[in-house]
C-alpha cells in the first residue's frame, strides 16, 4: 500500500475511530484498559522498530521499558516530581542509558548488539530486585499515582485520550524522522553499511542516534505504562516484555511506520479474544500458529498482504483462459 493513498483515505479513517471508541464503548473499563496497554504497546513496538531502520536490534528492550518506569516512580514518590515531568525525565534517563550501551557496542553487528541489550536487561532487573531493594521495593514493588485521579469521574476515558495522543505524537515525530537526513542515512546504513560509509555517511554516529530516540521512546512507554497500571515491580523488565514488540513489529511489518500498529492491534484481538472465549491455554498454541505462518507466506508482515493480494489477482488475470479453465 502506498503511503499517500494510506494518508489520504486511512489514516483519517483511523483517527475518527480511534477518538470515538470511547463514545461508541462508553466507560467500558475492561475493553478501555485494553485499548489503553494496546497503545503502551505501539508505543514500545514502534521504539523497537526504529532500530531495524538502521540495521540493529534489541532483545532487551525491556531494560529500557522498566528504567522508564522505574525512574519516573522514583522522582514521583520519593522526590515529588510531577507526573508529567517525571515521565519525561524517565525518557532522557533511558536515553542516556541507551547512549552509554549504544557507545559500548554500537560497532557490534546486529544480533551480536541484541545479546548485549538481552544480557542487560537481566542485570538491570537483578540490580533492581536486590541490591536496590531499599529503594525499589524489591519484588514487593512500588505503587506509584495514576495519570489521572481515580476520584475523577471517568478517569480511564481520560487516560485513554491522554496515552493516544502520546501515541499519535510518537508516530508522526517517527515518520518525519524518517523522512529526513536522519531517516535516509539509517536507511543507507541498514542497506550496506560499507557503501553507505563511502558516501559520507557515518554508520556509528546515525547508529547512536537511532539507538537513543529508540531508548527514549521506551522509556517513555514505561512510565507511561507504570503510572496507568499503578504499580510497578522487577517483572517489567522480564523476557517477555522484550519480546512483546519484537512479535508484533514482526507480524506487522519491519522496517515500516505501520507494521508495529498493525501487528500489535491483531495480536491484541486474537490474545485477549481467545482469552474471553474461554481458551487460556489454547491461545499460545494459535497465536504461535499465526506467528508462523505470517512468517512463512507474508515475510513482509500483514502489512504487505494488500500488495501481495493485489499480486495474486494480477498473476491470475494474466494467465490464458484454458490455463483458467484447467484450474
Amino acid at each position: 500500500m502506498h503511503w499517500e493513498s494510506f494518508r489520504r483515505f486511512v489514516l483519517p479513517f483511523i483517527f475518527i475511530l480511534a477518538l470515538g471508541i470511547p463514545l461508541l464503548i462508553g466507560v467500558n473499563f475492561f475493553l478501555l484498559n485494553i485499548l489503553i496497554l494496546m497503545l503502551v504497546f505501539i508505543i514500545f513496538s514502534s521504539a523497537w522498530n526504529l532500530l531495524t531502520y538502521s540495521g540493529q536490534a534489541s532483545l532487551g528492550h525491556a531494560a529500557f521499558f522498566g528504567i522508564g518506569g522505574y525512574v519516573s516512580t522514583l522522582l514521583v514518590v520519593k522526590m515529588g516530581v510531577p507526573i508529567q515531568a517525571g515521565i519525561v525525565l524517565s525518557g532522557c534517563i533511558a536515553a542516556a542509558m541507551g547512549l552509554f550501551i549504544g557507545i559500548t557496542c554500537v560497532r557490534l553487528k546486529e544480533w551480536f548488539l541484541a545479546m548485549v541489550t538481552f544480557g542487560f536487561a537481566i542485570i538491570t532487573e537483578t540490580l533492581i530486585a536486590s541490591p536496590l531493594a531499599a529503594f525499589t521495593g524489591g519484588w514487593d514493588g512500588l505503587g506509584t499515582p495514576h495519570l489521572i485521579s481515580h476520584e475523577i469521574p471517568g478517569y480511564i476515558v481520560f487516560e485513554y485520550y491522554l496515552i493516544l495522543a502520546v501515541t499519535l505524537a510518537t508516530l508522526i515525530g517517527i515518520h518525519y524522522i524518517l523522512k529526513s537526513r536522519a531517516g535516509l542515512a539509517f536507511a543507507a546504513i541498514r542497506e550496506n553499511e560499507v557503501e553507505a560509509r563511502a558516501a559520507g555517511v557515518d554508520p556509528v554516529k546515525y547508529k547512536l542516534l537511532a539507538f537513543t530516540i529508540s531508548t527514549f521512546i521506551a522509556g517513555i512507554a514505561g512510565a507511561l505504562e507504570i503510572h496507568y497500571v499503578g504499580y510497578i515491580t522487577p517483572e517489567i523488565f522480564s523476557p517477555q516484555i522484550s519480546f512483546w514488540p519484537v512479535t508484533y513489529s514482526i507480524l506487522g511489518g519491519l522496517g515500516n511506520l505501520w507494521g508495529p500498529v498493525i501487528g500489535t492491534v491483531v495480536l491484541t484481538i486474537f490474545w485477549e479474544g481467545l482469552k474471553t472465549i474461554g481458551l487460556t491455554y489454547e491461545r499460545f498454541i494459535i497465536i504461535g500458529l499465526i506467528l508462523i505462518l505470517s512468517v512463512i507466506f507474508l515475510p513482509k508482515g500483514l502489512i504487505s498482504f494488500p500488495e501481495e493480494l493485489r499480486k495474486k489477482v494480477r498473476k491470475y488475470k494474466h494467465k490464458s483462459p484454458d490455463t483458467r479453465s484447467d484450474v
